[in-house]
């Protein structure tokens, strides 16, 4: 079978003797499989390669997989992704369905059954959903249309202009957990990483721009709230 033809899988896991067994696996079943041992490696290798499908443990290094998986969910909607981790308590479930999972394997797990997973994940990674995907692309709110492709925004008040590639990963992270409140700490993971540590007046000064262009009386938001002490929340 060319290698093209394969369906491409990121395994992401910290422990070598789990991460070579299920990487074997895999293969035998015609996977071509990717690894990283670390949060840092594994965006290096989001960012440069396509895949069908990402199994991420949420214990890892540098940056965990909850955090990953909220990068990948701000530019790609539906490749799937599976957890692999010992954490098995029904909040840990939830959050990592929040992040943005498809699926959720608590180790020990049974081979046969992840391999079944990856199986129906990666056939409904192929078949695809346009309708989510166009959703996803594009957003309205209030009179407000917002291209997460190619950045360009029409507001309520018909003015026309583009978003920075930051300004436009923030708003969808704010989108895709509206009503919840998102961390400072959630945001400079998701949107900054780990190198880079902008001020708390940086992530208001982002907020206040989204009041001046999508809000019809900024001192007044009906979608942009700072909390206090906590982070920042967007009301649909």
């Amino acid at each position: 079978m060319a290698t093209e033809n394969k369906q491409r899988i990121l395994l992401v896991e910290d422990e070598e003797n789990l991460r070579d067994a299920i990487k074997m696996n895999l293969e035998i079943e015609g996977y071509e499989v990717e690894v990283a041992d670390s949060g840092f490696k594994a965006l290096k290798k989001i960012e440069d390669q396509r895949f069908n499908l990402f199994i991420l443990d949420i214990m890892l290094p540098e940056l965990d997989g909850l955090t990953i998986c909220q990068r990948i969910r701000l530019s790609d909607q539906h490749t799937p992704v599976l957890f692999l981790t010992a954490k098995d308590t029904g909040q840990d479930k939830i959050n990592g369905l929040k992040a943005g999972a498809d699926d959720y394997l608590t180790k020990p797990f049974n081979l046969e059954e992840l391999l079944l997973r990856v199986k129906v994940l990666i056939k409904h990674s192929q078949r695809g959903n346009a309708v989510a995907e166009s959703e996803m692309n594009q957003y309205e709110f209030s009179g407000n249309t917002v291209n997460f492709i190619t950045y360009k925004v029409v507001n309520h008040r018909g003015e026309k202009f583009n978003l920075t590639k930051r300004e436009a990963m923030l708003l969808k992270l704010l989108i895709a957990r509206q009503g919840d409140v998102v961390s400072r700490q959630d945001i400079l993971k998701a949107i900054w990483g780990y190198d880079v540590y902008p001020s708390t007046r940086t992530i208001d000064n982002f907020i206040m721009t989204f009041r001046k262009h999508f809000e019809k009386d900024p001192s007044n938001p009906k979608h942009f709230h700072s909390v206090r002490g906590v982070g920042y929340q967007f009301v649909a």
